[in-house]
């Protein structure tokens, strides 16, 4: 039998992983000094948590992986989650629910089954969620926060889109749809059918009029939201709240010197969003977004608590990052004979205080790649210490372990780093 792994998954490799903590140790940084608290929620939901409330399209909702917990013979039906969001407002009600802000950050894999196998099921997010405040301050917060991680990780050109959903389900309010229409347009939104707007032929003037320019809203400032905002100030008095928030959004990325580019149909996203929406790219590809999503813990049965929050799609990251130094620039590899008890005590009790001092330490024990260390020492009998630094093609012949220290601390030997 050949042995595979399941597909749609994916194994971590040392290198990969390096370049998974680097991201993760960046965020969670980046999120602790920004005031925000982490949590972690179980991999296990129940299934109407994803149901009831009507938050996941019904595309999302088919790829959820569901099946019958036993547990009790109670015959509840779980999922493997398929969103972030979702539980972290179910903890926040569960555990928080007192209408006091919550600034909350995790770490978790998240499953979406995709039919050919071929691309990923099990992916990685790092997610922010900033609930029980609503402003457009809050909402400029979380954007600030994406992309100082993204900065941090070497990405701060990555390009920003800012779409609103809310401004989505006015316009499409005021279509004179069916409601059933209404919500079949918005989930291909949501789905990312980019087209799914641009099909619809307003039958009155000031609609279509409306609909030419809002679908034109691609990369403009906010001066032209604001001329917006003026035109259907009379018309379509129903928009206007929703631009109005828009612009003060823009506003505040205007006067802190983020670039953004504006296209109110790149709307995709989840059922719960309501407000402003915004996704992240580098070369064309997502690497991560958010928004406003005020409905979703009302309809959790939460109270009327507001929201907002982002993802990382990590495993996008770790393609596009790498670790600042090279493993073999800060590694040091040890080595003694081991047929000198003597001198292989020695290289137990040197590789203790290097570790203690910072540095990454492998004891050799044949096999290794030089190639993959900077550092080398022989520990022989004596004790001699002889430490060869690869780069420079220096070598030096030492009686203690503080000369060690030493000449590591004088020729620049790197210490542990969290990437």
């Amino acid at each position: 039998m050949k042995v595979q792994k399941c597909k749609g998954t994916r194994d971590l490799s040392p290198e990969e992983m390096a370049r998974f903590r680097l991201i993760e140790g960046v965020f969670r940084d980046c999120c602790l000094k920004w005031g925000y608290g982490e949590v972690r929620t179980p991999t296990l939901e129940y299934l109407h948590l994803f149901t009831a409330t009507g938050t996941l399209t019904p595309n999302m909702l088919g790829k959820v992986y569901s099946f019958l917990d036993w547990d009790g013979w109670s015959g509840e039906r779980v999922v493997l989650r398929p969103d972030g969001t979702i539980p972290v407002a179910r903890l926040y009600i569960e555990n928080m629910g007192d209408g006091k802000i919550a600034k909350l950050f995790y770490v978790a894999n998240v499953f979406i089954f995709e039919a050919t196998g071929k691309e990923t099921r099990e992916k990685w997010q790092c997610g922010v969620e900033l609930v029980g405040v609503n402003s457009p301050l809050a909402d400029v917060e979380l954007i600030k926060v994406v992309l100082e991680v993204l900065g941090r990780l070497g990405l701060g050109d990555a390009e920003l889109r800012l779409s609103h959903i809310g401004l989505i389900r006015s316009l499409l309010h005021q279509l004179g749809l069916s409601s059933e229409q209404q919500t079949r347009i918005f989930d291909r939104i949501l789905d990312g059918d980019r087209e799914a707007l641009t099909k619809i032929k307003p039958a009155q003037p000031e609609l279509k009029e409306a609909f030419s320019q809002l679908l034109d809203l691609k990369g403009k400032s906010p001066e032209f939201l604001k001329d917006l905002a003026a035109l259907f100030s009379q018309s379509l008095p129903q928009l206007k709240p929703h631009l109005d928030n828009f612009i003060t959004i823009v506003d505040l990325l205007e006067e802190l010197g983020c670039n953004y580019h504006i296209d109110l149909t790149s709307g995709k996203g989840f059922e719960y969003y309501t407000g402003v929406l915004f996704h992240l790219f580098w070369d064309g590809e997502e690497i991560g977004g958010g928004g406003r999503y005020d409905a979703l813990i009302p309809l959790m049965g939460g109270g009327s608590i507001p929201a907002s929050g982002f993802a990382l799609y990590l495993d996008r990251l770790m393609n596009l990052v790498k670790p600042q130094s090279a493993a073999g620039s800060h590694r040091i590899l040890l080595g003694s004979e081991p047929s000198k008890i003597g001198a292989v005590k020695e290289s137990f009790r040197l590789a203790r205080q290097l570790r203690e001092a910072g540095y990454v330490v492998a004891l050799n024990l044949g096999g290794e790649k030089l190639a993959d260390f900077r550092w080398l020492v022989d520990v022989r009998k004596g004790p001699i210490f002889i430490l060869t630094d690869q780069l420079k093609g220096k070598k030096f012949g030492l009686k203690t372990a503080g000369e060690v220290l030493r000449i590591l601390g004088e020729e620049g030997g790197s210490k542990t780093s969290p990437a």
